[in-house]
Order: C-alpha cells, then structure tokens, then sequence
C-alpha cells in the first residue's frame, strides 16, 4: 500500500509506493439516527454484535453495533452527530453470496430489494446511485461477476444500505491477507473451489490425490485477486 508524505516547505505531496509509514484503520461510521431505541431494535434485528449502549442520563447516549465479519463498526445515539437523520447513504456490506445474505435478511424482517446489476456503466437516470451505475437491471449479475451484483435496504430513517457482492478481489486488495471473515465465507470459497477443482479433473481425466494443495492454492489466490490456477 502506497503512503502519502506531504511536504510543508514546498507544498507538495510526496508519493511513496514501497512503504507505509503508519497504518489507519476505519473502525467506525457514524449513523444519523432521529429515534434511537426504534435504531437500536432495527440493526439488532439484523444480528450485528451489540459493542455498546452507553446513556449519560441526560443529553447523551452512543451505540455501538458491528455487522458479522466486519473490522468496521457503526455507532448512533443522541447527540452523536449533526447530520440529518437518514442523510447516510451509499453504505456497502460486502458478502460472498448476495442469494443467501438477502434471504437471511428476509428471514429477520428486514425490507430488502431484489438483487440488481447495473446497466453496462449507466449513471443517468431514475434510480438510486450505486457503484457501476443508477440503472438497476433485475438479476444478479448474469456472469456473477465479483463486485457486480447488489441488493438494496434502508433502516427507520432512511440511511441506505446495499450489500454487494465479492467471491474474488482485485489484484492487491488484501495485501496478503488470506483470512476469512466468517465460517459462511470460508464456506463459499469451499464451495468454489470444488467446483474449479472438479473442471481441473474433468480437464486431466484423473482423481488429483493432492486436492488439498489444490484447494489452498485456488483459495489463496482468489482471495488475493491473483490468476486461478488451471
């Protein structure tokens, strides 16, 4: 990851590709609320881990819920922000498999959308903007590209959510990270897996008695962005 110095003297920014001097995580999005119990029923509904519901009895309260899988939480209360309540929009979940997430969404009585995919990079017309366009076209994806495919859901107040779905990341966007969010996403990547490995034996007409390594080869870097292998 590529680091950002900012030289005072010349007034320049100093662009350095080989080090990071320091790291920064986001850890936190605020949430503009206008009724803070109704929140706090809403995103427990969807079974994110409660962190916190701290209440100075008189003129401040902060909640604190963090989504499955998720290193970033979302916090909202009373006097938490000066936002307008339903103002945050455009707030990605990122999931393995949009069918699945959207039907445990359901499941917990949650309003969600039927999945979409853009209009080939349309950003003009009716709909509600989301990355790859404003035309939502019904279906996921049809070649079930990773990063093409959405389903959309507000909470009580009109905050926008979509969840968008990602099986394989760009080239260099997890630095070497091969952790898995959850069992459910180790669970997919399994799945893939088997279904690349059973093409690699179709291709050499034999059982592969090192599957294992194949499988873990095929995870690591598809997880990484990295070429499949064959």
């Amino acid at each position: 990851m590529a680091s950002l110095d900012y030289d005072v003297h010349a007034g320049v920014a100093n662009t350095d590709t080989t080090t990071t001097k320091f790291d920064t995580k986001l850890e936190i999005v605020v949430i503009p609320v206008s009724d803070v119990d109704r929140a706090k029923e809403f995103y427990g509904r969807l079974g994110w881990r409660l962190d916190a519901d701290y209440d100075n009895g008189s003129d401040f309260r902060v909640i604190q819920f963090t989504p499955s899988g998720s290193g970033c939480s979302v916090i909202f209360g009373k006097n938490v922000t000066g936002a307008a309540p339903g103002s945050a929009q455009g707030l990605y979940l990122i999931v393995s498999d949009i069918e699945a997430a959207r039907k445990e969404l359901l499941r917990r009585g949650v309003e969600i959308s039927l999945p979409f995919h853009g209009a080939n990079g349309v950003y003009t017309g009716a709909d509600e903007h989301f990355l790859f366009g404003t035309i939502r076209v019904a279906g996921a994806d049809p070649e079930r590209r990773s990063y093409r495919s959405f389903a959309s859901f507000k909470d009580p107040d009109g905050n926008g959510w979509l969840l968008q779905e990602i099986t394989s990341r760009l080239p260099g966007r997890v630095a070497g990270d091969t952790s898995y969010a959850s069992a459910t996403d180790l669970a997919q990547a399994l799945r893939r897996a088997a279904a690349a490995h059973g093409q690699h034996e179709a291709r050499t007409g034999q059982p592969d008695p090192n599957w294992p390594d194949w499988y873990a080869d095929y995870m690591v870097r598809e997880h990484s962005g990295e070429e499949l292998p064959q």
